[in-house]
């Protein structure tokens, strides 16, 4: 992908750049686009060891630090010219625009005090005269952050942007499993608002190329697709693509944004905390009012990516197993991020463990593909329906359930999601430890390990972990307790059986 542009009055030589939110969907994206671009990259991350298992990981240079926490930010924007501010709190709770705020203040005094030479930041498309009061808290706090951001006294870029297409995004990935889903739909009447949405191949470019920007120019930029569509019209273009038979679309004038929300959540893969904000954004006309990046940034000489085109790469991307980042990528602010409660260095307290050991015929290494390819399609092993049904409540609870699945059918890395699940920690052919995201009164885990018994024979070892919260959290486990050797005794024997058949999980 081309996502070089010129910009007149740039410096020759490559400079320092910080990506706040390497993590994320775009951050994770937007990392080897600068290094291809020759840029030396510094991430700021709460945690590091994220990254490891990234294939650019060795090419950058990595600082913990939290944009909550002031005090740990000056190390990361030492020597720093440019700043990539790519985070927010969307999803963490009805206080998520209070901690936009701290974060983006916080960012901007830091970057003020280290001499930064600009900031970009991608925020929303806000619509034309809506006052700001008016917006979905979503698209207010996106303006907030930008407007803090641009009294910083460093130069900003505030790119805004709207429905971004691409594999893995939220956006993409509620347009493709409504479309897909249901060939029938009664839907709010936000299926007629116009949007301009824009491909993430697109918002990379125009990223880049902002870091090349004039260094007294301060200002915000919308930057869209070459098409405005209704979300209506996106629903059957993507049908279109897809060859599905026309989708039919009944917009009725009572589904307020908690139920579309939950109408959402419940079809598609994004939980309701991501769909309300996403669903509330749709409220109002989002289209661009200028396009005055391409002054600067010049359009690639074939034009921007038209949304048919950015759909049949996504999900190109999709059937190739080949997405880089999902909008799943970032760990939730405030999810458990405790140390495993058997480490050392965890304080103590209650702790509930189901332990499981099977030895198995097979070798090693083909146990541990079975380990590595379970979740997603594959399944877990055991009871699908047991699993089917926790999902479910997780999602009428606001969790995430099981939909958001795989980035990869057969390799894990740190940091992805896996259903209701996080990789906490990976060693290949070796350890497999999840950390649950799912709705409970407590912090669970789940670590499989494979172990060699001689050249064709191996052992699985299995530990559920739970420490409970309160009086709730020990009645939970009490109460889940009588299925347990139905669910984590099934999930051992399968996983050692089908090593030995020497064939995946059914995707069932």
């Amino acid at each position: 992908m081309d996502t070089s542009a010129h910009v007149p009055g740039t410096a020759a030589e490559p400079s320092r750049v910080l990506v706040v939110g390497a993590t994320g969907y775009i951050g994770g994206r937007l990392v080897p686009v600068l290094l291809s671009a020759g840029y030396r990259v510094r991430c700021l991350v709460r945690e590091p060891r994220r990254l490891r298992d990234q294939p650019w990981a060795d090419r950058i240079e990595t600082v913990k630090a939290d944009v909550t926490d002031p005090g740990t930010l000056p190390p990361a924007f030492e020597g720093v010219d440019v700043v990539y501010y790519l985070v927010h709190a969307l999803g963490t709770g009805a206080d998520f625009e209070e901690k936009d705020r701290r974060a983006a203040l916080a960012v901007a005094r830091t970057a003020k005090e280290a001499g930064v030479r600009r900031i970009v930041y991608l925020g929303g498309l806000a619509p034309r005269q809506v006052p700001e009061r008016d917006l979905s808290p979503h698209l207010r706090s996106r303006a907030e952050v930008g407007r803090i951001l641009l009294n910083s006294g460093v130069p900003t870029a505030h790119l805004r942007a709207a429905v971004i297409i691409g594999s893995g995004s939220a956006s993409f990935e509620m347009l493709r499993h409504l479309t897909e889903r249901l060939p029938v739909m009664i839907t709010p009447r936000w299926v007629n608002t116009r949007i301009q949405p824009i491909a993430v191949r697109d918002v990379l470019r125009c990223l880049l190329a902002a870091a090349r920007l004039p260094d007294e120019l301060n200002r915000g930029f919308d930057i869209g697709g070459p098409e405005v569509l209704t979300y209506r019209q996106m629903m059957h273009r993507y049908a279109a693509v897809e060859r599905l038979p026309r989708r039919l679309i009944l917009p009725v004038p009572v589904l307020t944004p908690a139920l579309s929300s939950l109408w959402v959540g419940l079809v598609t893969p994004v939980p309701g905390n991501i769909a309300r904000p996403l669903v509330e954004s749709l409220r109002h006309e989002v289209v661009c009012r200028e396009h005055d990046f391409a002054r600067y940034a010049p359009d690639p000489p074939e034009g921007l990516l038209g949304f048919d085109e950015a759909v049949r790469l996504a999900l190109k991307r999709v059937r190739d197993a080949d997405v880089a980042t999902r909008w799943s990528s970032a760990s939730l602010p405030g999810a458990p991020s405790d140390p495993l409660p058997s480490d050392p260095q965890w304080s103590g307290g209650s702790l509930y463990e189901d332990r499981r050991e099977v030895t198995v015929n097979a070798p090693a290494e083909e146990l541990w593909r079975m380990v590595e390819g379970i979740g997603g399609d594959n399944g877990w092993y055991s009871f699908p329906l047991a699993w089917s049904v926790r999902g479910l409540l997780d999602r009428l609870a606001g969790g995430v359930g099981l939909r958001r699945g795989r980035r990869d059918p057969h390799s894990l890395r740190i940091g992805d999601s896996l259903d209701f699940w996080r990789v906490e920690e990976i060693e290949r052919g070796r350890l497999l430890r999840l950390r649950a995201e799912m709705r409970l009164p407590g912090r669970a885990w789940l670590e499989l390990t494979v172990s060699p018994d001689g050249p064709s024979r191996a052992v699985y070892r299995q530990r559920a972990l739970f420490r409970p919260h309160g009086l709730a959290g020990h009645a939970y486990w009490w109460s889940v307790a009588p299925f347990h050797a139905v669910v984590f005794g099934g999930m051992a024997r399968n996983i050692a059986g089908r090593a030995v058949a020497g064939r995946p999980a059914p995707g069932t």
